[in-house]
């Protein structure tokens, strides 16, 4: 399923029609904080190797049909990985990983959590809405006045719920054509 050449991973993207949801929460008094207690480390990636950023983007994913990155170069992980308005988290359970997600300050006034997830072993065990709230509660702690982010209708199931159930509110629905990758 993998197959790298000179940095490149051959992949084939196709482009499929997808709702796409478009939503925010302004301020952390509108952070709705998810149920019970954290039950994993979170931790910020300094300059993580392409190798962990692809993998992690990869196998998070994969499940979701998340294509855009899929072809990146070694040096395209690297130009974004070294970014300063860009953050990776991870989130693990006793060294063992479990999901992470990438923010991007676009602006001053905003925070865009630009890829989320969970990694396959670690979803249905409740720690979606816990991650999704140290996100946010990470962007409002940088100085954003408002978090956002879409998802489409390929990602999970319950995606669209978690967000709503932290406090996002739906600012813009629309049909487009996405890139996904196919196995």
């Amino acid at each position: 399923r993998e197959n790298h050449q000179g940095g490149i991973r051959q992949v084939k993207i196709e482009r499929a029609m997808a709702t796409v949801w478009y939503l925010e929460v302004r301020g952390l008094a509108a952070l709705v904080p998810a149920s019970g207690e954290r039950q994993f480390e979170l931790e910020r990636l300094i300059s993580p190797t392409p190798a962990v950023a692809r993998a992690l983007y990869a196998d998070v994913g994969t499940d979701y049909c998340w294509a855009d990155r899929l072809p990146w170069s070694d040096e395209e992980w690297a130009e974004r990985i070294d970014d300063p308005r860009v953050e990776f988290w991870l989130a693990s359970e006793g060294g063992t990983p479990l999901g992470y997600f990438e923010l991007c300050r676009n602006d001053p006034e905003t925070m865009e959590i630009a890829y989320f997830g969970l990694l396959p072993h670690a979803v249905g065990r409740g720690h979606g809405g816990q991650l999704l709230e140290a996100a946010v509660r990470r962007g409002f702690e940088a100085g954003a006045e408002r978090v956002y982010l879409h998802t489409c209708s390929f990602d999970h199931p319950a995606a669209l719920k978690n967000y709503l159930a932290r406090g996002f509110t739906v600012i813009r629905t629309e049909q487009a054509l996405v890139a996904v990758s196919v196995t």
